[in-house]
């Protein structure tokens, strides 16, 4: 006769409670082209900061603080009085020895002519020689010191070395500026621009082997990588960039090796000195393993997914992960096509239980 226990009902119901329920996702295969991502600055291809060359009180400022301006544009006139009144004083000095040859070529003249009769003396004939050639170093000397005159009278009008947008104006009329004083201004060019970044020993062969190149291939060459750009609001740049330097050699404190991409930055969204996101991408995509991210989970020993198998039973198993690519990740190691993971419902197992598996978005709460 059977005997029922008191209690024993309670007992029954949890050991036969229901299965555990979870959402399930399969691994599946797709195309995904490589990239490799990293940090980048923008720099501007010209840069200069621009200092007075002779020195003199400023006469007048024909820029505006972050004007754009062309080649041969002029920024600043200095006071000019002191090196016209120079050049002038060199012309004359020019005009003295000019005078000073001819009588020098006169003398020279009559000396040869009275050698020739017989009535003077070769020496007479040579000291006036030399003093001739004497004659016409001092003009040539003077020539040298116009030339001198007028390049420090150019340096009174400052002009733009090339095409570009100055910065803040760092002077103000009738100050005295030189040489040794702080610049006047700054002025760079930003379109195109550089951006510059430095690659890993391990990035550096990953761009290799993708684009079956070679380091001094990577830049100005029709196998080199594109660039794409991510601004810092996070908007991906529409301008393409192309890698136009790759260093000779790794820097050993950093184990990195230095590479420039240019970009045309027609609308100036490119800032000198800006830090930006950057990645290089493969020409052609290969065939790669992706799962859910949120089926990845992590311990000490490293990230990890719950299996479901054929009897329904979960397994851990450890997986090596790849790029994200928005809500997925890659999984290079640890899974095969077609096997499912649990992405939802996961605080609810463990391994080596059996559950009640659906697919993805048709788990019960």
């Amino acid at each position: 006769m059977a005997i029922s226990l008191p209690g024993s009902g309670p007992v029954l119901a949890q050991e036969t409670a229901a299965t555990p329920k979870v959402s399930i996702a399969a691994a599946y295969s797709d195309e995904l082209i490589d990239q490799v991502a990293f940090i980048g600055r923008g720099e501007a291809i010209n840069k200069v900061d621009i200092v007075a060359r002779v020195s003199g009180f400023v006469e007048e400022i024909l820029v505006e603080d972050g004007e754009e301006v062309t080649a041969g544009d002029v920024l600043f006139k200095i006071e000019a009085d002191t090196y016209e009144a120079t050049l002038a004083a060199r012309q004359a000095d020019k005009a003295q020895a000019q005078a000073n040859l001819s009588l020098a070529e006169i003398e020279l003249s009559r000396k040869a002519e009275l050698f020739r009769r017989g009535s003077g003396t070769e020496e007479d004939r040579d000291i006036a020689r030399a003093n001739r050639d004497v004659a016409q170093a001092q003009v040539n000397l003077a020539e040298a010191a116009i030339q001198l005159a007028k390049l420090d009278l150019s340096y009174t009008t400052v002009r733009a070395p090339f095409d570009g947008r100055v910065g803040r104006t760092s002077v103000s009329p009738g100050e005295l500026v030189g040489p040794s004083s702080s610049p006047l201004i700054n002025l760079l060019r930003t379109a195109p621009i550089y951006v510059e970044f430095s690659l890993t020993e391990k990035q550096l062969m990953t761009v290799i082997e993708s684009f079956d190149t070679t380091v001094g291939e990577v830049a100005n060459n029709p196998k080199a990588p594109d660039v794409f750009v991510t601004l810092p609001n996070g908007t991906e740049l529409e301008e393409i960039g192309r890698v136009v330097f790759a260093d000779n050699q790794i820097d050993p404190s950093t184990g990195t090796i230095t590479l420039r991409a240019e970009f045309a930055n027609n609308r100036g969204l490119i800032v000198d000195g800006s830090f930006l996101n950057l990645r290089i991408e493969a020409t052609e995509a290969h065939e790669v393993l992706m799962i859910p991210l949120a089926a990845v989970q992590r311990d000490q020993r490293g990230d990890f997914v719950l299996v479901v198998g054929t009897q329904q039973t979960v397994e851990q198993r450890y997986v090596t992960l790849g790029r994200q690519v928005e809500t997925t990740v890659v999984i290079e190691e640890g899974l095969r096509e077609g096997e499912t993971v649990i992405v939802e419902g996961l605080q609810r197992v463990r391994p080596g239980v059996t559950v009640d598996a659906v697919l993805s978005g048709t788990a019960g709460e």
